[in-house]
């Protein structure tokens, strides 16, 4: 079976490899010049093709963001910068022998049923190659669209916003600081971009706003004893506590997030709860907003030739730059309509966000098509896992009504669960999106018969973070080093900062001890509620 790959950055790489794996004939598209998608920085702004700011540190740490078979070096700092990054993706690559399935500077055309598809599930794909501006024609088997879905600007419609008369930049073009120097800048958008962009202009800027009708919970990437956050959160007993005491749990972690700094007088506090969108992770907010050089400010009203009125009546002149830090639209102009099809940002046909249950064949996955409440990089692996799988036979997916009976489901439950933007239609829970496609993967961590075959590892899995080793324990694509993985990932994680000797014996963590209490604590307040009612 002959798959095409299209592009070459997380889930492209993850995608040529699961190919490997399953033994499958691989050749991946990628129109720029090397692989690694927005993970590779440059000065250069290309239209369609994002890219990370040159400043840019992963809010994940590297151990929750690794691919499942492959932990990124012991030396790598906890959190990466961008340029680490792009170096691990070269290790993957090389490791794996990934480059030689790559043709590079080739651009996607038209991916199309080929006139057998009923029979065959082939596609033709049109391309051409940017080298020489040639088009041709290639029949493959099956399909992994995987450019992601941070290509195409999303812009609202704002008032007045023609009329402006300074610089407009959407997010997407934002490089660095340079040239912003002592102007006065409005970030439209509070997500991790618009936050991030916000806090490194505010250190040159004369004044950044920042804009957010609904304000944000915000968190940053180190919490308790300096230990990452994603690591203390993302984690199975966490998930069960949250399904037991839903109410009590939220309330802990919002009181958590005002330990910080409380909310309220920040004027970030939101009217959602902490759970039904996801927060953004920043280190420097607070302090960027108690010096004065970043602003909060509600919604845009409508533009001037000079600057802003907002929904509260307040105005603000002189502005020089507004940054569009409004996110992406969902767009696929190559892809077969009759595949799948986007209306207002809502990809509202795959199954598991992945298959289109229209086709005859399940011979195309979608990869990369969600946006995941933690690390993204071990969600698009698992698509990829089961992507080539289903192509090949070895998962059968169900039939046409059940599968939209899925969807359907899951459409209510993120309007039900989520507060509504245009990428609430594609979130997902990290653990609970996982472990439902390692599922029907077969390669879900069966931590019961782990109890007693190996009880350090399953209490590991279970009380510790869900690292994505743990979908390589059992089941295909099982990996030998994956025990070994899990039980040494926070000598990866707190290695590097062993920089200094301390001339004394460190006492050992606490962190066991803490959480077992903190386990026991929720348990008797869920009594004491039950005894109650």
């Amino acid at each position: 079976m002959k798959v095409a790959v299209i592009g070459a950055g997380v889930s492209g790489l993850a995608a040529i490899k699961c190919c490997i794996d399953e033994g499958l004939d691989s050749v991946c598209f990628e129109r720029t010049d090397d692989l690694g998608g927005l993970w590779r920085y440059s000065d250069k702004v290309t239209e369609g093709q994002t890219c990370v700011m040159k400043s840019t540190i992963t809010n994940i740490s590297k151990e929750m963001m690794c691919y499942s078979d492959f932990p990124m070096p012991a030396e790598y700092p906890m959190f990466l910068h961008n340029t680490y990054v792009q170096k691990y993706l070269n290790l993957y690559a090389e490791k794996f022998s990934l480059r030689k399935y790559i043709q590079f500077e080739m651009e996607i055309l038209s991916v199309m049923k080929n006139d057998d598809f009923k029979q065959t599930g082939r596609w033709v794909i049109k391309l051409k190659d940017k080298k020489t501006d040639k088009v041709k024609e290639n029949i493959f088997d099956a399909v992994l669209v995987c450019t992601g879905c941070n290509s195409e600007k999303y812009v609202p419609n704002f008032p007045g916003l023609s009329n402006f008369k300074g610089e407009v930049v959407h997010s997407q073009d934002y490089r660095k600081p340079t040239g912003y120097e002592g102007k006065r800048v409005l970030v439209i958008g509070i997500g991790n971009s618009g936050s991030e962009i916000a806090v490194e202009l505010s250190g040159v800027a004369s004044q950044v706003f920042i804009s957010t009708g609904r304000g944000s919970w915000v968190f940053p990437r180190i919490i308790d004893c300096g230990m990452p956050i994603d690591m203390t959160s993302f984690k199975r007993i966490m998930i069960k506590l949250k399904q037991i005491l839903p109410q009590l749990i939220e309330k802990l972690v919002e009181k958590k997030a005002n330990a910080g700094f409380d909310h309220t007088y920040y004027c970030l506090q939101p009217k959602h709860g902490v759970f039904t969108l996801a927060p953004i992770i920043n280190d420097e907010i607070p302090k960027r907003l108690a010096s004065g050089t970043l602003r909060v400010k509600t919604d845009v009203r409508t533009f001037t030739k000079n600057g802003v009125i907002f929904d509260d009546n307040t105005v603000e002149e002189n502005l020089d730059v507004v940054v569009l830090a409004t996110g992406y639209a969902f767009k696929f102009p190559f892809l077969d309509k009759s595949a799948t099809n986007v209306k207002e940002n809502n990809v509202d046909e795959l199954y598991k966000f992945i298959f289109p249950p229209k086709l005859e064949k399940s011979t195309l996955g979608v990869i990369g098509c969600t946006r995941a409440n933690g690390p993204n990089v071990p969600v698009f692996e698992m698509q990829c896992r089961l992507s080539t799988r289903v192509f090949q036979g070895k998962v059968t997916l169900p039939c046409y009504n059940e599968m939209m009976l899925d969807i359907e489901s899951k459409q209510e439950a993120l309007k039900q669960k989520y507060v509504k933007t245009h990428q609430h239609t594609v979130a997902v829970e990290y653990i609970e999106y996982m472990d439902e496609l390692a599922t029907l993967n077969g390669c879900r961590p069966d931590l019961g018969s782990l109890l007693w075959l190996d009880p350090k590892l399953a209490f590991t899995c279970y009380f510790g973070p869900c690292t994505p080793y743990q979908y390589r324990l059992q089941g295909p694509g099982k990996w030998d080093g994956a025990r070994k993985a899990i039980l040494t990932q926070w000598d990866r994680t707190l290695g590097p900062l062993k920089t200094r000797p301390l001339g004394f014996n460190e006492q050992p963590s606490q962190k066991n001890f803490l959480l077992f209490s903190f386990v026991f604590i929720v348990f008797i307040c869920y009594m004491l509620q039950v005894a109650l009612l």
